[in-house]
């Protein structure tokens, strides 16, 4: 009798946790709350409590916002369970008891999901985006609106440049793994891109398409328009200055008008009831 076939032994890419590594290579949630936090302040003259983070994924932000104050409650909606299950296990039950019993997660659409009125309405990574139909837009925005308390802001982000509607793919090397962003197909008449996320690893093993986005590009004045078309009294663009050593961004963002239209780049835009 011929001895049995061992086991193939699992690939790096077979043992990898794609939430775990998307929160490594995508995500700052802190610096997001943080600037949230600030921005509010500047604006209503008195520091958010609640905070509802629409597209929450795996609720990194939902975590780092009861984190920020003990008087901090957070609300985290997304339809997709999977993801919410694994943000509840990793990033909420970890947290003291006190801070747990501050975060409430719901399976729900964004649109009509309920949650206690919010001072600050988050959708970042440019989820919103999934809404190709701008009437589709103006009516999510119409409800960040409702979510609001009687004064609030709706903080988004959005991306662009040249290099963001080329065919491309561009990698990023961690210690153990390498991000990859990969530009598939983008549709200039529709405006509409298809994108992908792929993790590789340092024993050749890939975790491709590990997240596909197909959405929207939409442009800045899109988007502000589209708050105003829903209610919110004026809104801002916030873009990031540069590092005069480096040429990259410093990861500062203040109030602007007008900005140069550099090969990639990635800002804030907040839209503010009052």
């Amino acid at each position: 009798m011929g001895k049995r076939k061992k086991a193939d032994k699992p690939t790096m890419a077979d043992l990898a946790d794609r939430h775990a590594l998307y929160e490594r290579a995508v995500q700052e949630p802190e610096v997001d709350v943080e600037f949230a936090i600030d921005t509010f302040r500047s604006e209503f003259a008195r520091r958010p409590f609640v905070l509802r983070e629409d597209f929450c994924g795996t609720a990194g932000v939902c975590r780092d916002w009861v984190r920020a104050h003990p008087r901090n409650i957070a609300w985290g909606v997304d339809l997709d369970r999977e993801t919410l299950d694994w943000g509840q296990t990793h990033n909420v039950d970890p947290l003291p008891k006190k801070s747990r019993r501050r975060v409430g997660l719901v399976h729900g659409d964004v649109r009509s999901a309920l949650t206690d009125p919010a001072d600050v309405v988050m959708a970042q990574n440019f989820s919103y985006f999934l809404f190709e139909r701008r009437p589709d837009l103006v009516a999510y925005f119409r409800a960040c609106h409702e979510h609001l308390g009687k004064t609030g802001m709706l903080l988004l982000d959005a991306y662009g440049g040249p290099a963001s509607v080329a065919r491309m793919s561009e990698e990023t090397e961690y210690d153990d793994f390498s991000y990859v962003w990969d530009q598939d197909q983008f549709d200039p008449v529709q405006q509409r891109a298809t994108c992908y996320i792929d993790f590789r690893f340092p024993d050749g093993s890939k975790l491709e398409r590990a997240f596909t986005y197909e959405w929207r590009m939409y442009t800045i004045p899109e988007i502000r328009d589209a708050l105003a078309d829903a209610g919110f009294a004026d809104s801002k663009v916030y873009w990031e200055g540069t590092d005069p050593e480096s040429g990259e961004g410093d990861g500062v963002y203040t109030q602007a008008e007008t900005a140069d239209n550099d090969e990639a780049w990635v800002c804030y835009v907040a839209g503010f009831k009052r």
